[in-house]
């Protein structure tokens, strides 16, 4: 075996030459110098895949006794092994950022999600430099490194098309390749896609059978064999992370009507069919209780018999949707086995970032957006049952009710979001390396974490830890490393202290008791929670309670109270003071005291400007606005979108249709309120404009809208309903066009680019132009205004 004379504990590695003797011409006989080598990380250092799924509860997935059927995950935990006492943070963003650097999630500033970050440490959402990612190490140390799918670590200020891009994956993040998407969900049919830091359009469209997942798989299997035909040598480090199963629950309807009649009898029995399969499967200990439901949850007796049709298809589409993943992620692992390269490649496929995500209200949703913005009671059961045929295809934007995320969670209580019990934070986890794992198809129990991969798979790598990453002296890994545990079934655990905290749900385990204490429910936005020191808290003792069924706080108070102090010490320790369980005042930038990009009351943009997010662009909101742009006009049959904000499921454009002007506002992909210009815009350059009167009187009122032509009014309209809080999770806004789906039916994305030429876009808030135009002098006002 070579000996590595590389000092890997300072990254880069520093160059260092050896004195010899320097020779004056070339050809001298004792001209010598050793061949030039590519970087490599210590012989024997393994392939890494990393597959992580979104929104998977333990209970779900067929690998871990679930209804969903995942027959490349029981392949995989047939040469591998099943970790059933596995966690995560309980919430996606922080999980993600967790594991790709081995540290707690408040330690690298991901408290919760970048759209709710503020300014203190735990929850800026800004990583240490002294917290390296793990994909930087690697790369570093010789390994080629490729991410495919979900990036939901990018501050909100930093997202937008000019950066700064040192959280992006491919920019700071140590990803030599990154291609999927930035933020927390996306259309699984119609996806906003980056390569690298570039927008980049999905290869086809639904029509033709487009569908995210499969392409991220295509995209993953082709840089997995480039990589082995021109650097087989050199090991690679994949990150595969599909939004699956993230709603929106997008499938093609053959995957879902595998499951029709399947689920027909609820969620409470569905509980109880999985967690018998569970048992008999040995993923739970037999002894294990399943928890009771809580008064929070309905139960599906007292559900409405008219809306149960439309429960039961909800969950039929997404066991679909988790088998159609499931599915491709095989293809992936076959692409491994294909190259020659199973064994010696270490696979984590982990079945979920939290818990089953209960964000889908107590019906459902047709689109989730309702609910986030507080109107899900315009999805009437009415609504919703015309809508069932449509479920999981292009035209929805669906979710399933809080039923069946608890039953997803079973054996354990409570959903995503709620880090205080076992159903928001234990995910079902498999790792295969046949070259370093004898036991095949065997189960682990020790207790891990997220943080745990990290230095695993660098212990694995034969890496040591750095103490210096591009000049920063780095803080310790937080995470202890897994590998003890590979070959001996019943070696000790090693993590044994582990806080969790998620919008003020907390609790703490150490040495096999947790206690834990729930603040918040998930689909309850609009809760108003009570005082912290007032949260009741529970004990369990994980050695005979595995499934945290009995609660011994009564018991056994002293226990309580000393692990309650010991959740203080880790939370002080770890950045989790002060707790912020505030939801909307997060949201505003000003109140949560993290930068923004926009600063007045006007906001110029210009032709070709694209994939904006809604904190890119000021907030048109619940209030009155202007939209004013300079278009030349080449022909009388001019068509396309001037400005386009949201999409199908949300938002509002500005555009022309057989050349008149027209104003769509879409709210919710429920209603369309449209406003056309009377006649047709006349060849040559002018200003037109769109002016919104606010009703006002609260949140999500409408308003009147009027049409000009180069000051001149041209048409009137009308707005009934408007979108208080967000347009889209994923969809921007775009100059010239319109990427993603269509806020209007008049046009497709593909035939939305405006035909004439636009020199400019204004948007204003609440301002009175009384001529209706905008003069030169007053736009350099507004632009020099901005800077």
């Amino acid at each position: 075996m070579s000996i590595d004379r590389h000092s890997r504990t300072m990254l880069p590695i520093p160059d260092r030459t050896v004195p010899r003797l320097t020779t004056y011409d070339a050809k001298d006989p004792d001209t010598a110098f050793p061949p030039i080598e590519p970087l490599l990380p210590p012989q024997g250092a393994p392939n890494v895949v990393i597959i992580l799924l979104d929104d998977v509860g333990f209970g779900a997935a067929s690998a871990f006794g679930g209804p969903c059927a995942t027959p490349n995950a029981e392949k995989l935990a047939a040469g591998g092994l099943k970790l059933n006492r596995f966690h995560t943070t309980a919430l996606c963003a922080p999980t993600r950022q967790a594991l790709l650097t081995g540290r707690n999630h408040h330690s690298v500033g991901m408290g919760s999600i970048t759209e709710t970050a503020t300014s203190a440490p735990g929850y800026s959402s800004l990583k240490p430099n002294t917290k390296a990612p793990l994909a930087m190490t690697l790369k570093l140390n010789g390994y080629s490194t490729a991410q495919f799918g979900k990036c939901h670590e990018v501050p909100v200020w930093q997202s937008s098309p000019m950066g700064p891009f040192d959280a992006w994956p491919s920019g700071g993040g140590g990803f030599e390749t990154f291609y999927g998407f930035i933020g927390g969900e996306n259309n699984q049919w119609e996806p906003a896609l980056y390569e690298g830091t570039t927008p980049v359009e999905p290869p086809a469209t639904p029509e033709d059978g487009y569908h995210l997942t499969e392409d991220l798989a295509d995209r993953a299997i082709g840089w997995m064999r480039t990589q082995k035909a021109l650097m087989p040598e050199k090991p690679f480090f994949v990150y595969f992370a599909p939004g699956a199963t993230h709603a929106p629950h997008h499938v093609p309807p053959e995957w879902a009507d595998k499951y029709k009649g399947r689920f027909a009898d609820g969620w409470d029995a569905q509980r109880e069919k999985t967690f018998a399969r569970q048992k008999e499967l040995g993923v739970i200990p037999a002894d294990a209780d399943l928890t009771s439901r809580h008064g929070e949850i309905p139960a599906w007796d007292d559900m409405p018999a008219d809306l149960k049709p439309v429960l039961e298809r909800e969950m039929e589409v997404y066991a679909g949707f988790l088998e159609h993943t499931d599915h491709h992620v095989g293809r992936v692992i076959d692409a491994i086995e294909d190259l020659g390269i199973l064994d010696d490649t270490i696979i984590y496929y982990i079945i979920g970032d939290n818990g089953a995500s209960a964000e889908g209200t107590v019906n459902g949703a047709f689109n989730e957006m309702a609910n986030f913005n507080g109107m899900a009671a315009l999805e009437t059961p009415e609504f919703m049952m015309s809508k069932m045929d449509e479920f999981g295809t292009p035209t929805s934007y669906n979710h399933y009710a809080v039923g069946w995320a608890w039953a997803m969670d079973t054996p354990f209580q409570w959903t995503k979001q709620v880090a205080s019990h076992w159903g928001g934070t234990r995910n079902g986890a498999i790792v295969h390396w046949p070259n370093g794992i004898a036991d095949k198809g065997g189960l682990r129990s020790q207790f891990t974490h997220v943080i745990d991969i990290a230095p695993t798979i660098l212990e694995a790598a034969g890496l040591p830890e750095p103490t210096m990453v591009n000049g920063v002296q780095q803080a310790p890994i937080e995470g202890s490393s897994m590998l003890y545990a590979f070959g001996e079934k019943d070696a000790p655990e090693r993590h044994d202290l582990q806080y969790f905290e998620m919008f003020g749900n907390r609790g703490v385990y150490h040495r096999g008791w947790s206690a834990v204490t729930k603040h918040r429910t998930p689909w309850m936005l609009m809760e108003q929670t009570g005082p912290l020191d007032d949260d009741i808290w529970e004990l369990y003792d994980g050695s005979a309670d595995y499934s945290q069924a009995h609660d011994l706080s009564k018991e056994q108070p002293e226990r309580l109270h000393a692990l309650q102090r010991l959740w203080l010490i880790e939370a002080v320790k770890y950045n989790v003071l002060p707790i912020d369980d505030r939801t909307g005042e997060r949201l505003n930038p000003d109140l949560a005291g993290r930068p923004t990009l926009l600063r007045g009351n006007s906001q110029l943009l210009f032709s070709g400007m694209g994939r904006l997010s809604e904190n890119s662009v000021l907030s048109i909101k619940n209030k009155s606005f202007s939209v004013t742009a300079e278009v030349t006009i080449r022909g009388k049959s001019t068509q396309g979108v001037v400005v386009a904000q949201g999409g199908r499921f949300g938002g509002w454009a500005l555009y022309f249709h057989e050349g008149r002007a027209v104003f769509v506002y879409n709210t919710l992909g429920i209603h369309e309120f449209l406003t056309r210009a009377d006649s047709v815009l006349a060849e040559g350059t002018h200003q037109v404009r769109m002016e919104f009167a606010y009703d006002g009187g609260g949140l999500a009122k409408g308003g009147g809208v009027t049409l000009y032509y180069d000051g001149a009014p041209v048409g009137t309209g009308r707005v009934e309903v408007t979108q208080p809080m967000i347009f889209s999770a994923d969809e921007t806004t775009d100059v010239g066009y319109d990427s993603g789906t269509g806020v209007s039916s008049d046009y497709t994305p593909q035939t939305s680019r405006f035909s004439g030429k636009i020199g400019w876009v204004q948007i204003d808030l609440g301002t009175d132009d009384h001529d209706h135009f905008i003069d030169p002098e007053e736009r350099m006002r507004i632009a020099m205004a901005r800077q």
